[in-house]
């Protein structure tokens, strides 16, 4: 769906562009975790973030693409109270530009959304992946993603895919992570 009266050429650069520019300045970038790639095999004592707020549970997973040497710890917060909401997300990693442009995409996307409205949104972007550079047919939907709709190229790529959904399955793991704690917390 080109509403924009660009060639495909012209998109696909104008999605480079907005990859290229998430790759260099990353939102929601932090440095607490452990560099997987320079760790021993062995696992280390895992790092732990704790919650800014109390009112906030915590959840925290680590994602490693061995294919291509891209890591990613998700520090994700979940708020008490009903519809849960991601009050802060933050990550850690290195890689490829497509798997930290991703993760600062994502980041702008879900924070303060409900995690309902982050695995809507995550479920978006898998669809967009899958859609092997065809796009979404769902106009909203294509429209929800906001920027992340500029990695539809990269669909295109089986082998770049999981570059892209590396913060997404890291997001998708920490906020179980964190419901999971909230529920056995009120036990």
């Amino acid at each position: 769906m080109n509403d924009l009266d660009m060639s495909d050429d012209e998109l696909e650069q104008m999605y480079q562009e907005v990859i290229l520019q998430a790759a260099r300045s990353p939102h929601g970038k932090e440095s607490f975790a452990p560099d997987v790639i320079r760790e021993s095999a062995a696992p280390a004592a895992s790092s732990t973030v704790a919650a800014m707020h109390e009112y906030c549970t915590a959840g925290e997973s680590r994602q490693f693409n061995p294919t291509c040497g891209d890591e990613a710890t998700i520090h994700v917060e979940i708020s008490a109270g009903e519809p849960h909401r991601i009050e802060r997300v933050v990550w850690d990693g290195q890689g490829c530009s497509i798997s930290q442009a991703s993760l600062s995409v994502m980041t702008d996307l879900v924070d303060g959304k409900t995690v309902q409205e982050a695995m809507t949104l995550g479920g978006a972007f898998h669809r967009l992946m899958e859609s092997r550079g065809a796009g979404l047919t769902n106009e909203d939907e294509e429209e929800s993603l906001g920027d992340a709709i500029a990695f539809q190229g990269v669909s295109k790529y089986p082998m770049r895919i999981k570059c892209a959904l590396l913060g997404w399955e890291g997001l998708k793991d920490s906020m179980a992570k964190a419901l999971a704690d909230k529920q056995q917390g009120a036990l």
